[in-house]
């Protein structure tokens, strides 16, 4: 028979403990110096920052500041023009809450839409980590303007065959609807004239789906059902559908 295990002694434990506790302590302390050799990009303790390279951490930090109204506001600041709005508040199934209007968003202009800063902080990360990158790999320009066609929509979600009767992600501007892109040389590319022609244009659309995925909850588009053959529905909440 084996000799039965021998308890470790209870100050084994206590300095185990302390140990665990005074690592804890000087890892964050690394973290949040001034002169921390962290990347900001990889330091889970400072804000996101959108034009930041993408690393593992950035979702999570996507996530800390959509879910503070205050932080959401302060990281958008720094990649966006916008106005802050009060909340609006047309009914319990109708309303926008961290309203903002957005004019500009990284370096592409928007005609002003009234949505929620969550929906903004991800139009600036696919702005930068998304259209900019594929418009200049495969149309050789950047992007000017993004064209959508609204985010806030108090309406019933619509489907080929009528409405669903349920609240669309629009009546609370949970969503947005962009229809395509103006180019810095004059272009413009739009879902409904590009989609299907085969060539470069269509290939940055098809991208900036992909891209758009990544950024996005929920993403809609031509191949999901004809109501979206003109736009895609990215919106702010979902599970991950990209269709």
């Amino acid at each position: 028979m084996s000799e039965p295990r021998k308890r470790r002694p209870f100050v084994f434990w206590v300095a185990f403990l302390l140990f665990s506790a005074l690592l804890y302590w000087g890892g964050k302390q690394a973290l949040i110096h001034p002169e921390t050799p962290v990347p900001s990009e990889w330091n889970p303790l400072v804000p996101l920052r959108v034009t930041d390279p993408v690393t593992p951490v950035t979702q999570w930090k996507l996530t800390q500041a959509i879910t503070d109204p205050a932080l959401c506001r302060s990281v958008l600041s720094e990649a966006a023009m916008f106005d802050p709005q009060p909340d609006k508040e047309a009914s319990a199934q109708c309303h926008i809450r961290n309203r903002v209007l957005l004019s500009f968003v990284g370096g592409a202009q928007i005609s002003r839409l009234e949505t929620r800063c969550p929906v903004a902080l991800r139009l600036a990360m696919w702005e930068q980590h998304g259209l900019q990158p594929a418009a200049q790999d495969l149309l050789n320009a950047q992007v000017a303007r993004i064209v959508h066609i609204g985010s806030y929509n108090c309406r019933p979600i619509r489907s080929p065959s009528g409405s669903t009767g349920r609240m669309s992600t629009h009546a609370t501007a949970d969503a947005v609807d962009i229809a395509g892109v103006t180019l810095s040389d004059g272009r413009r590319v739009s879902l409904i004239s590009d989609w299907d022609r085969g060539d470069a244009a269509a290939a940055f659309l098809r991208e900036a789906q992909r891209t758009s995925c990544i950024w996005f909850k929920t993403s809609l588009g031509p191949e999901f059902n004809s109501l979206h053959a003109d736009h895609f529905h990215l919106q702010n909440t979902g599970w991950g559908t990209c269709r």
